[in-house]
Formats: C-alpha cells, sequence, structure tokens
C-alpha cells in the first residue's frame, strides 16, 4: 500500500504539503523526522514529517528524497503547541516552525540532527548541589499556598514586591521537581537579564542547568535542543532561557516559572510568529499538565485582572527580604529648577546634591535615562531643519563615540554636516540628552567618580554586559548610567541611590499602555536602591509632580494604580476587557499603500462591523523604504473568538492573493504591545 506524507516547509505556506514515502522508507519514517523534499523545479528543503497517511492527493505527488533523522528531532506535543500558535498569532505552521528550530535544524541543513555529542551532559557533570537558603515565615506561605491550589488552579501570580525574595521561592520550587527528576522551564525576558540569575542558580543547581538563548552559537544551541529531548539524566534538567525556549522538545516537564512577567520583551515583533512567551508557556503547561508559575513586582494589566477574577492563583509577597525597608521617593520639579535657573545640565539641585552624598558615603549610584545615545537630535535654530533618516520617518540620533548621526530603525548612519543644508547656518545644536550624555556631563560635575554605560551601544559584544555588571558589583564603577535595562531584575548590595531623569519622556508617549509601562518601569528602577543594609533613596525628575501615576509611585499604591488603569480600560474597550489585533500594512508607495488600506478596512467593517478603527498612519508612518498603514480590530473575549480569528484570516489571504496592489505586505499582530 503506498504512504504519503504532509511535509511543514519553513515557509509562509498556508499548509502542508503531500509527499510521496518511497517503499525502502516504510519501516524508517516517524512523524517529527526531517525528510529531504523537492520544490518547484530545483529547490531542494528540509521539511517536518507532520503526519503519515495512505490517502493519495488529488495531483500526483513527488517523491520524498531522504529521511535526514533516525528519531525524530520533536516531541509528540509540540505539533499540537504549533498548532495552537499558529491558528492564535493568525499565521503560518511554517512561519512557526522557522521561528522554533535551531537554525542546524531547518531550512537546507541536511545533517543528522545529532551531528556531535551533546555538550555540558548534565549527567556527567552533576558538583553535589548547594541548598537554597532558608525560607522566611512568608516565602514559606507562598510555597504552601501555590501547593495547595495546584488542582484548582495551574497558573499562579506570584505578586512580590521587589527584593521580597522571589528567586529563593523559585529555587525551592525548582530543588522539588528536580529531585523527582522532572524537567523546569525557567523564563527570562532577555539574554541581559540571564548574566547575575545564572550565577546565583549555578551555586544551587551547578550541573542540571542548560541554558538557551540566541547569543549561544549555532552548535550550541543544537547540543541543548538534543538534551532536551532526551529528557532528564537521572537527575533532572534545569532549563533557564528566553522566549524561544518555550519551543524545545520538554520530554518530561514539571513546572514552568515566567519571571518578571509584565516584561515585552517575551513579546516576538519581528518576524513571525508574533507570539508572546507568557501566554505560550500557559499554553505550554496545559499541554503537560503541570503549573506556570508567573512572577514580578509589577504585574501586567492583563495577568492583574486575571488574578483578581479568579482565574489565576493570586499569590502576594508583600514585605522584603530581611525586612528592609522601601526605598524614600522624591519628585524632583525640573520645571520649577528651571525657571529658577537652578539646573546644571539635565541635573536638578536634588538629584545632584544626593548623588554626591551617596558618593561621600562610598555607595554606588544608578541614574535611569531610556534614550541611548549623545543627542536624540540635531536642529538648525536658525530654519529649525532637522536631519532624517533617508528611509524611515524618523530624526536620527547623534552619537558622539561614532561621530556620526544614526537611524535606530534601519541602521542607517552619515556624518554631522559642518553646516546647515537648508540655510548654511553653522550653528546647529544639539537637542536633548541621551545615556553618552548624561555620562560627559556627569563626568564634568563629578571628575573623581568612575562612571560607566548600559545601553544597547555599550553591550554589544557578547561579553560587554557581563563585563559591565560584574565590575559595578565589584564597586569598580560608582555611577551606573543606563536605558531600560538596568530595571530588569538587577541585584546590587551597595547601591543606595537610583535617579529617574525623565518621568515625562515616559509619561507622554502616545500609546494607550504609556502609564502602564511608565508604572511598572519607575517601579522596577526604584527597586534597585537600599536592597540590602539601608533604606534606599530615588530621586524622580518630572515637570509635573501632580501627575496621578507620579503620585501612585510616589506612595507605591499599586492596587489604585490598577484600579484607575483598569477602569479607563474598560471604558474605552482596551485590554484586558478586549482583544486587539493589529494590521499592518506596508508598501514603498505611500498613495499605494493608502488606498490597499482603505479597501481592506472596507472588507473588515462588513465582516466585523463595529470593531474596525483605522486606517491611520502610525506614529513612525515609513521604515526602511516602506510606507505604513495600520488598521486596528478590536474583538470580545468570547468563545466567538476563535472562529472570527479564522475568518479574519482567509479574509486577509484572499486580499493578498489578488495582487492588485503588487509588492504590498500585510502582517497580523495579535495582542499587540
Amino acid at each position: 500500500m503506498p504512504l504519503f506524507c504532509n511535509i511543514l516547509l519553513p515557509l509562509a505556506l498556508p499548509k502542508t504539503l503531500t509527499y510521496r514515502l518511497p517503499e525502502e522508507l516504510h519501516a524508517l519514517a516517524k512523524p517529527g523526522q526531517r525528510a529531504m523534499v523537492r520544490l518547484g523545479k530545483n529547490k531542494i528543503l528540509s521539511g517536518i514529517i507532520w503526519e503519515m497517511h495512505d490517502r493519495a492527493p488529488e495531483q500526483e505527488a513527488r517523491d520524498i528524497l531522504k529521511l535526514i533523522d533516525i528519531d525524530p528531532i520533536l516531541e509528540p506535543r509540540q505539533f499540537g503547541l504549533w498548532e495552537w500558535i499558529s491558528g492564535y498569532y493568525l499565521c503560518t505552521p511554517g512561519e512557526v516552525m522557522k521561528a522554533a528550530l535551531p537554525a542546524f535544524l531547518k531550512e537546507d541543513n541536511r545533517q543528522p540532527a545529532r551531528i556531535r555529542k551533546p555538550l555540558d551532559s548534565p549527567k556527567a557533570l552533576v558538583i553535589p548541589a548547594k541548598a537554597g537558603t532558608a525560607l522566611s515565615p512568608s516565602q514559606q506561605e507562598i510555597i504552601n499556598s501555590f501547593k495547595s491550589s495546584l488542582s484548582v488552579k495551574p497558573v499562579h501570580l506570584l505578586h512580590g514586591i521587589t527584593s521580597s525574595g522571589k528567586t529563593e521561592i523559585y529555587i525551592h520550587l525548582i530543588e522539588e521537581q528536580l529531585a523527582q527528576n522532572k524537567q523546569v522551564l525557567y523564563l527570562l525576558p532577555e539574554i541581559a537579564l540571564t548574566t547575575q540569575i545564572i550565577s546565583r542558580l549555578e551555586k544551587v543547581f551547578s550541573g542540571r542547568m542548560l541554558i538557551y538563548h540566541s547569543r549561544f552559537t549555532q552548535v550550541r544551541r543544537l547540543s541543548v535542543w538534543n538534551q532536551v529531548l532526551a529528557g532528564p539524566a537521572g537527575t533532572g534538567q534545569l532549563i533557564l532561557g528566553v522566549r524561544s525556549s518555550v519551543f524545545l522538545p520538554f520530554r518530561d516537564l514539571g513546572l514552568i516559572i515566567v519571571d518578571e512577567e509584565h516584561e515585552h520583551s517575551y513579546k516576538q515583533q519581528d518576524p513571525a510568529p508574533r507570539y508572546h512567551a507568557r501566554d505560550v508557556s500557559i499554553v505550554l503547561g496545559q499541554m503537560h499538565k503541570v503549573p506556570v508559575l508567573m512572577g514580578t513586582a509589577t504585574p501586567s494589566l492583563e495577568s492583574y485582572q486575571q488574578a483578581h477574577t479568579g482565574k489565576y492563583q493570586l499569590l502576594e509577597l508583600n514585605e522584603r527580604f530581611g525586612g528592609i525597608e522601601m526605598p524614600e521617593i522624591l519628585l524632583a520639579d525640573v520645571r520649577d529648577a528651571r525657571k529658577r535657573k537652578k539646573m546644571q545640565g539635565p541635573f536638578s539641585p536634588i538629584l545632584l546634591q544626593a548623588i554626591d552624598e551617596t558618593l561621600v558615603r562610598g555607595e554606588q549610584v544608578i541614574l535611569f535615562q531610556n534614550r541611548r545615545g549623545y543627542s536624540p537630535y540635531i536642529e538648525c535654530p536658525e530654519c529649525h531643519w532637522i536631519p532624517k533618516c533617508t528611509s524611515c520617518d524618523v530624526s536620527l540620533t547623534y552619537h558622539r563615540i561614532t561621530s556620526r548621526l544614526e537611524c535606530h530603525y534601519c541602521g542607517y548612519s552619515e556624518r554631522i554636516p559642518t553646516r546647515c543644508p537648508k540655510c548654511s547656518s553653522t550653528g546647529l545644536a544639539m537637542r536633548g540628552q541621551g545615556t553618552e550624555r548624561i555620562e560627559d556631563d556627569l563626568q564634568l560635575i563629578f571628575p573623581e567618580a568612575k562612571l560607566a554605560r548600559l545601553d544597547l551601544d555599550s553591550t554589544r559584544s557578547v561579553t560587554a554586559y557581563s563585563r559591565i555588571l560584574t565590575d559595578f558589583e565589584k564597586g569598580n564603577i560608582d555611577i551606573l548610567i543606563g536605558t531600560q535595562m538596568i530595571s530588569k531584575g538587577l541585584d546590587f548590595n551597595n547601591v543606595n541611590l537610583v535617579g529617574i531623569l525623565d518621568a515625562d519622556q515616559l509619561l507622554n508617549y502616545p500609546d494607550f499602555r504609556s502609564f502602564e509601562r511608565s508604572f511598572q518601569m519607575m517601579t522596577q528602577v526604584s527597586g534597585r536602591a537600599g536592597r540590602r543594609n539601608r533604606q534606599g533613596l530615588v530621586v524622580i525628575q518630572c515637570s509635573d509632580p501632580s501627575h496621578p501615576v507620579l503620585k501612585q509611585v510616589l506612595e507605591n499604591n499599586l492596587p489604585q494604580f490598577y484600579r484607575t488603569e483598569l477602569s479607563e480600560r474598560q471604558q474605552f474597550g482596551y485590554p484586558p476587557y478586549t482583544r486587539l489585533i493589529r494590521l499592518n500594512l506596508k508598501h514603498p508607495d505611500a498613495s499605494v499603500v493608502a488606498e490597499a488600506a482603505a479597501d481592506l478596512a472596507t472588507l473588515l467593517k462588513e465582516a466585523l462591523p463595529g470593531r474596525i478603527m483605522g486606517p491611520n498612519p502610525p506614529v513612525v508612518s515609513r521604515i526602511q523604504g516602506k510606507y505604513i498603514q495600520t488598521i486596528l480590530i478590536k474583538m470580545e473575549r468570547s468563545h466567538e473568538l476563535i472562529l472570527q480569528k479564522k475568518s479574519l484570516a482567509s479574509l486577509i489571504r484572499n486580499f493578498e492573493s489578488k495582487k492588485l496592489y503588487g509588492s504590498l505586505v500585510v502582517q497580523a499582530d495579535v495582542d499587540p504591545l
């Protein structure tokens, strides 16, 4: 009897393709193996055997050329996860495959999956591990509550204030799972966070911990994939990784931990699938029938609402470990200071005095400025000309370290002009302050202090981030200036002062999530101060100290902030009360993309009346030479959502397939941030 295989290829195709399985391969083929197949006239690709059957296709099927693997490279439950991601995030299974597999296992690679002996075999390296530290009564109560509610609510939200000891709770729960020879997935929002966490966890789980992220070599990532697929080697397995770790082939999963669950880095932006690793981890937990523990000091509004409506189990840790006080927070009114000519560059008198007193005591300072580079833009004071990117609708940022103007969207750069090309003026002026300029200005004020920056520009090498943090931890740096990188779960014993230089920039960003992000960012950054020996101090520079969000940060009043924000979201129909889908249409011609967006919006309004907003150009309406129009779709959270998404996906495919607008691209972003 002839056998056929549905093959999934790493391409944006709407379905699998059917190939004939040669008779000599009948006894060898299994779902989850890779197979070499021909596509078109000349292209040969490696794909995944998705299904085996005896149903002959309507057209004559080509033969599978070769089986690449002896054993499947996927665990059976991954098929269901990929299908869920494809359906929920409005993308193709092939796009999910492309994101999920390490490079060695996709596209044109024809080598067997196990190309070499796995690296860092857990069985071979197991140094006895040290036990975690003793828990406080509050921490033990959290663990007891977690265990007692497992049978009722598998998803738990651990809301613990900064420095409350959430990581120690994770460690004790991980120990219990590894003792049962289980696998544990510990998710972090980005690579930057892994440096301190790895060091801390290695002291407890040395030899049983695998690390998985994109900065590793492909050989290293393949090795981790193989070890996870092989399963625990008698001692359990802790897998520490970023969002792509949800795609690993877990054999015997026992627990999923999502640390800093509010972080936007868990959301994949480009390319598809534009998935959120926190939400995928919940589905992964359901498929493996294991609990998911999400932890943060500043929950996302979605998770907070799910916990307070009873869908998630809420666990709260409201005291800092060791009884350390929360930091004192001061608001520095920069508008008033400017009027009285008291500002020294971007620094208020309150902040400068606090920095001076902190340095005199031999303590350290963290300063937060969420703009990298030297100056956000330069301007001609005569005619107000501002240099813009040639491919994107944004101004160019000046970087002193390279002496060039750079685009933060496409990477374009150019030299600073000696005179204005519009009016020939030679007095071009720097506007605003990025982290480079903050560093320069501060060095002039405190010449004896040792300064360092922590931003994308200073951490481009693999080792730079770790080196800067190690130097800061050892006391080789007095003042650390950084972007949002410094807000993400870092823990330093000697930091007593945190300065937030421009709260207005966070609060005034034109987005319905801006207040949520501002509250989270300021609370998280503030939590870096005074984490061990004494109460810390936080100085927030702002133009309007009466702003309600600043008041809630000042009082550490998270419940009040969330009540206010949820009320507004409900009133205007935004998440978590609705589901958003953003369609981005892109084309090199502005008039073409505008016409296409108007036509698509008309079709959508007929199919989904009352749910369509736009089309409108976004804040940045051209990126990398393509103009953008955005359509926003609001959908009620109901059982009809799945069917509505399927009809939406079909409508978009039909619209694109007509090729009325040439190279038009339509990108769907479900639950956009």
